[in-house]
């Protein structure tokens, strides 16, 4: 067991007894790239995690042990700046986060690891943030809300990683609950749990097997192009703060005043938006067929409006539509690469694996790598950890 192997490597390499927390990766069932726009998403919380063991260790360093990477590394806690290694800066940005809000975080040891796959677009990193935010709130008494650990857990990604996330990983992180999907309204933080029948319908990833080298780049070009078109709208309509509050009418009344391609980037936000709204309804009516079209609306939106797709996913989307027992494919994520996500009967999921591997061997030459998720809850403190002797 994953929590077995991170508490006997914290008794390796530490002495104390450690709390040991559970946090979650995630899919994205539908409205992608929504997120930093002010729409909707609708997330849920997946059994691929992130476990820590951590203690205070009575000095003003952090002991960081990376089990994945089998990597050391320390740090002074009164001056956490970013740097190398990449994967520390995710824990000091967190670290830096209660120290802007006043907290002292004193020295801890902290060993970390798990089977959230990389570069998959299941959100290692959130869990990683959350994972650790979560562990000091424990162990340090702040009594932080969870909307606020989810707040310092993406800043630490904007500013110690780099990346201008919006906040929808690390709350669905935080927030998960067992066979529901969460939507959450970007802009207001209000949020609504849905019912996700396990037993009707289970969730399959397909990882493309593509790095997304590209996202990171073009995850911020996507953003200004949006505030762009956000920015000619607002001379029409002052009270427009984000794509949120357009319509696809005001867009097309003023399509000439903007660029093609921004045009596009915006519609399809507009679009998707909606899309995650009558999704919920579908879910509610118990509509899984329903559900599966606006995925497929989502894939070609994302695809062909505001281009994050590529040729290894988009084969992978028209491979799954025929198979019998899938309800619905798209593209999940960031883009240019990770997984698809597949919604299938469970008796079908065997035959979906093995024609799905197949199909993309025979079509591509490359091998396909896939996971079958169950919906679980956010993260959490585990029972007290077990440290064998």
């Amino acid at each position: 067991m994953l929590s077995t192997h991170i508490t006997a490597a914290f008794r390796q390499h530490f002495s104390s007894a450690p709390v040991l927390v559970r946090a979650p990766g995630r899919v994205n069932l539908i409205g992608e790239h929504t997120d930093y726009n002010g729409g909707f998403v609708l997330p849920a919380a997946i059994d691929k995690e992130i476990l820590f063991a951590i203690a205070l260790n009575g000095t003003s360093s952090a002991r960081l042990y990376s089990y994945d990477n089998q990597e050391h590394y320390t740090t002074e806690l009164a001056n956490v700046q970013p740097g190398q290694p990449h994967w520390a800066n995710y824990l000091k940005g967190v670290v830096a986060q209660f120290q802007k809000r006043g907290v002292t975080v004193p020295g801890f040891d902290c060993v970390f690891g798990g089977n959230v796959p990389i570069g998959a677009g299941m959100s290692s990193s959130a869990a990683v943030e959350c994972g650790l935010a979560f562990a000091l709130n424990e162990l340090l008494g702040t009594n932080l809300e969870r909307m606020d650990l989810a707040r310092m857990a993406q800043l630490a990604e904007h500013e110690f990683a780099g990346v201008q996330c919006g906040i929808m990983d690390q709350f669905a992180s935080l927030f998960g609950r067992p066979r529901q999907v969460v939507r959450l309204d970007c802009r207001s933080l209000e949020y609504e749990y849905f019912p996700f029948d396990t037993q009707a319908c289970h969730i399959v990833l397909c990882n493309s097997g593509v790095k997304h080298s590209l996202a990171s780049s073009e995850y911020n070009t996507r953003r200004q192009e949006c505030e762009q078109g956000v920015s000619v709208l607002q001379r029409h309509y002052p009270q427009i703060s984000s794509l949120r509050d357009v319509t696809l009418q005001q867009l097309a009344a003023h399509q000439s005043e903007i660029s093609e391609v921004v045009y596009r980037r915006c519609r399809y936000v507009v679009e998707e938006n909606q899309r995650v709204v009558t999704a919920c309804h579908e879910l509610v009516a118990g509509n899984l067929a329903a559900f599966g079209q606006q995925m497929y609306a989502s894939h070609a939106g994302l695809r062909d409006d505001y281009e994050v797709s590529c040729p290894e996913l988009d084969v992978l989307v028209e491979a799954a539509r025929p198979l019998p027992g899938v309800y619905g494919a798209r593209m999940m994520g960031g883009g240019f690469g990770g997984c698809t996500i597949n919604l299938v009967v469970p008796a079908q999921v065997e035959s979906f694996v093995a024609a799905m591997k197949a199909a993309y061997q025979q079509q591509l030459g490359r091998e396909l790598e896939t996971y079958q998720t169950t919906i679980v809850g956010g993260v959490q403190v585990l029972e007290p950890a077990v440290v064998p002797s």
